[in-house]
């Protein structure tokens, strides 16, 4: 995805999506074609990045991986057209690929009956194309049920007292009387399973995942009591089953990943690592960066929240780490000067410095982006 031309200076785009107007890959696109109005020879290479939620797999396809589809079911139970990325042994799954919101009808919600059994299909999937390695992406979920659907989809058992399977999404998990994974996929023990998040939140509490996200996915605050408790249980009928490991699991960062989905790979063996630091590795951006000279990275909004573990910091982080300069696009921004340059970033360039009303800002992103590459260009590279 690079052209060089010998002399010039080497810039790496390596931004994320710019949320409901621009994918990551578009991001490029655009920047590449702004920057390249004012320097037609520029030595330009995109690398796409994502921080595990949705657009992962998209990023993984941009860097080289063979995209694989595969007809899964959707967190409403209803079946749907799911995609992974696969090169050589090493495959990322995005969890919001079969169980995201987006999978949800528009202004449809189901906090308490979403299920994660989808996301445990496009694992089985995985292991069935040989993956040896898999990266598994979690973000953007319409679930809250503890991992409890993947984990069903992958051979292990959840009754109630009555010796039937409890009803799919969190909100079932109060009848769960007894669990069983003995069945699970045996390949699951042989393969390096990686939990890539950019959250930290613990499975229950007041940090956990029903107090913190249920909201976004439209619980209410007897849904999150609810969701909260039946969780808790989950964890502890669990506990009964597997061992004191699983109290562990409940507690540790990443456990409320997703609506708990980070709970259950932990009990699959899963290893936790902040998602972007996952993909770069995953996407090449070290080599990528000793090419570059200067780097745009960035995403729709850059705020407190990019700083806790989002892709523009993490790709500012390495940057610097590098001694390489860095600057952001974003569609608006809400840190001072003193943050950004906390985290490694010199100079942020918001599409609403062009347009200040954000409505216009997210339908024109794309031209308002070629502009603002434009100022980059005139800004740093010449």
């Amino acid at each position: 995805m690079a052209d060089a031309v010998d002399g010039a200076r080497g810039v790496l785009i390596a931004a994320d999506k710019f949320k409901g107007s621009l994918t990551a890959v578009q991001v490029a696109e655009r920047v590449t074609a702004g920057l390249r109005r004012v320097v037609p020879d520029l030595a330009v290479e995109a690398l796409p990045v994502a921080d595990g939620g949705d657009g992962t797999v998209d990023a993984a396809v941009a860097a080289g991986f063979e995209r694989r589809e595969v007809r899964v079911a959707g967190p409403l139970g209803d079946e749907v057209t799911a995609a992974f990325a696969l090169r050589g042994g090493t495959a990322v799954v995005e969890m919001a690929e079969a169980s995201g919101l987006q999978r949800l009808p528009e202004g449809v919600f189901a906090p308490l009956t979403a299920s994660t059994y989808g996301s445990g299909e496009l694992l089985r999937a995985a292991l069935d194309a040989g993956a040896r390695t898999i990266v598994f992406g979690v973000g953007g979920s319409a679930t809250t049920d503890g991992g409890a659907g993947m984990l069903a989809a992958l051979g292990a058992r959840f009754l109630t007292a009555d010796g039937e399977p409890v009803t799919p999404g969190g909100g079932g998990l109060g009848e769960l009387a007894s669990a069983d994974l003995s069945g699970l996929d045996a390949r699951l023990a042989s393969v390096e399973l990686v939990l890539a998040s950019d959250v930290d939140n613990p499975l229950t509490g007041p940090k956990g995942a029903p107090a913190v996200y249920g909201p976004q996915k439209g619980a209410s605050p007897d849904d999150v009591a609810t969701l909260d408790a039946a969780l808790g249980h989950f964890a502890k009928v669990l506990e009964e089953a597997v061992g004191p490991k699983t109290a562990e699991y409940a507690g540790a960062p990443g456990a409320g990943a997703a609506g708990g989905i980070g709970f259950g790979a932990m009990l699959l063996g899963a290893r936790f690592r902040p998602g972007i630091e996952v993909m770069l590795d995953v996407l090449g951006f070290a080599p990528a960066l000793e090419r570059a000279d200067l780097v745009i990275t960035g995403e729709g909004s850059l705020d407190e929240q990019t700083l806790h573990g989002k892709a523009p910091a993490g790709v500012a982080a390495a940057a610097r780490a590098a001694g390489k300069e860095v600057v952001a696009v974003c569609g608006r921004l809400t840190l001072t000067p003193q943050a950004l340059e906390g985290a490694g970033i010199r100079r942020a360039y918001p599409l609403t410095e062009i347009a200040p009303d954000v409505a216009t800002a997210i339908a024109e992103a794309g031209p308002l982006l070629e502009r603002t590459a434009e100022r980059i260009a005139r800004d740093h590279l010449l």
